[in-house]
């Protein structure tokens, strides 16, 4: 069960990869903007501690998880809880490409921890997304939602019915933006 710590941050991660994965035509422009942003790894650490999100995405699919109780456990715990990167070494790998950006957040202060926060945040979006939610795909029908364009049953990470609330709650908002800016409700 995740703490309180990681059910905002949860929230707050998902939202940052929903607003870098559409542009304003509803093309999925997700890899470049993801591509845009691990270019600018030098700048974006100095954000690790104020916008977490808006920095840990830029690791998004980096991560190979081969202990799940390890990352399960990890995310019961409060930011200033958090173990080292160094003590995760048998248990999360990093992809090459991603590799070069850990160095450049482990040379800052409070990099160890923050790999471990941004580790678990993508668990947590990998294990929503291996039960229907999508989170790099913007197409309806493979993420999960009926012809209403409400979530299925399927629960979330957690089953937290305040997270689908408020997921929905976004995608209302999106929509009502997009028809004030002139374009056609998506049905």
């Amino acid at each position: 069960m995740p703490s309180p710590f990681f059910k905002n941050l949860r929230s707050a991660y998902r939202a940052e990869l929903d607003d870098l994965t559409f542009d304003s035509e509803g093309k999925d422009v997700l890899r470049q903007r993801l591509a845009d942003k691990r270019r600018e790894i030098g700048f974006l650490v100095k954000m690790m501690d104020a916008s977490p999100e808006m920095v840990a995405v830029v690791f998004h699919l980096g991560f190979e998880f081969k202990s799940a109780s390890v990352m399960d456990d990890l995310l019961g715990f409060e930011m200033d809880e958090l173990p080292d990167w160094s003590s995760l070494a048998g248990s999360v790998t990093l992809a090459p490409w991603a590799a070069q950006l850990a160095d450049a957040v482990l040379a800052e202060p409070g990099g160890e921890r923050f790999l471990t926060l941004a580790a678990s945040l993508e668990y947590m979006a990998s294990r929503s997304s291996a039960k229907g939610e999508h989170l790099d795909d913007g197409d309806a029908d493979k993420n999960g939602d009926d012809e209403d364009g409400d979530a299925g049953d399927e629960d979330e990470f957690d089953g937290d019915a305040e997270e689908r609330a408020d997921a929905k709650a976004r995608k209302e908002a999106a929509d009502d933006w997009m028809v004030e800016q002139g374009f056609d409700r998506k049905d």
